[in-house]
Formats: C-alpha cells, structure tokens, sequence
C-alpha cells in the first residue's frame, strides 16, 4: 500500500500561487495514474486534476489554465502548481493514487481576497 504525504499547503492572497507536493512512501509506479482533489469547509471533495502514466493530464473546469499538474516517478512524487488563486480555491487538497485508492492526509490551502 502506498502511502502519501502532502506538502506546500499555506496561505495566498488572490491571485497569487502555491506548489504542492504529494511524496510517496513507496514507488508510486510509472503506470499508477495520481490525482489531486479538494474538499471546502460544508462541501463534498471534489476532483481537482489527474496526470495518467504516459503523462496526459485533464483538470477540472474550476482551475483549467490556472493549475498544472506533473508527475517526477524519480523522486515518487507528484506537484500541483496553482496560480491566479482565488477564495473560492480555499480547501484541504488531497492526492490520490488512482489505482489503489490510497489517499493522503491533505494540506490546507487558504486564499484571502
């Protein structure tokens, strides 16, 4: 079972950018797709962005253009680069490895107007 750890959470102001970084403890594998999700205070976690084994990622429309996702299966880690952030961004961010479920502890984002 993998296990993983966030990191880079913290607080932005609007229109500013954080990294977060997801470490595995084990190999995450380069045909394991991972996935970065969300959940606001009262509201359902949501899916955020995915990057599956060959590279290809897909993001929500929510943070299409403002947040990339890449993957370094040399160092079992996986980044989520937001930038233009928004309130509407504030969240605990989660990753997830796709194929086995695992999920991480999260790391908080907060973002002041």
């Amino acid at each position: 079972q993998v296990q993983l750890v966030e990191s880079g959470g913290g607080l932005a102001q609007a229109g500013g950018s954080l990294r977060l970084s997801c470490a595995a403890s084990g190999s995450i594998g380069s045909d394991n797709p991972m996935g970065w999700y969300r959940q606001a205070p009262g509201k359902q976690r949501e899916w955020v962005a995915s990057v599956t084994s060959n590279g290809i990622t897909m993001y929500a429309n929510s943070v299409k253009g403002r947040f990339t996702i890449s993957r370094d299966n040399t160092k079992n880690t996986v980044y989520l680069q937001m930038n233009s952030l928004k309130p509407e961004d504030t969240a605990v961010y989660y990753c997830r490895a796709l194929s086995t479920g695992s999920w991480g502890q999260g790391t908080q984002v907060t973002v002041s107007s």
